[in-house]
């Protein structure tokens, strides 16, 4: 059966693609009582402690809603916020024990889940050099 697929235009293909690897994902950051705004948290302190602002930043999303992603890092004790003490309005963001061994272990997971993106196999690294390229190019038409 042909379901027209090769005849789509890349965009669709893109889209698509990204939705059902979002969907697995999903499924997969349940199981460590995560969302993909968390581990998108997680993967900003994995090189150490941020403010909440630079990590809002990293994130590309408002101080707000960084915020809530943390405090929710926080309830599952993933991350731990400490009030800066030269001025009490900024917060300091940590990761803890627990959450940088859940990030290593989904990126881990990434690497040999056959659901996710590990089902490319050995095409894997030249579809991130694409999506790299394509990334970069429109970031600088921003």
């Amino acid at each position: 059966m042909d379901d027209g697929i090769e005849g789509w235009p890349t965009g669709r293909l893109l889209s698509t693609a990204a939705r059902l690897v979002e969907h697995a994902w999903e499924r997969v950051l349940r199981e460590y009582d995560l969302s993909s705004a968390g581990l998108v948290v997680l993967h900003v302190l994995s090189t150490g402690p941020a403010s909440q602002r630079q990590i809002a930043q990293a994130a590309r999303v408002t101080d707000q809603t960084a915020s809530r992603t943390i405090e929710r890092l926080e309830r599952v004790g993933y991350v731990t916020r400490q009030t800066d003490p030269a001025d009490e309005r900024r917060k300091h963001v940590a990761g803890t024990a627990a959450g940088l061994d859940v990030y290593r272990t989904l990126l881990e997971r990434e690497r040999t889940d056959p659901t996710l993106v590990a089902a490319l196999g050995d095409s894997e690294p030249a579809l991130r050099e694409l999506l790299l390229e394509l990334l970069r190019a429109r970031r600088s038409e921003s």
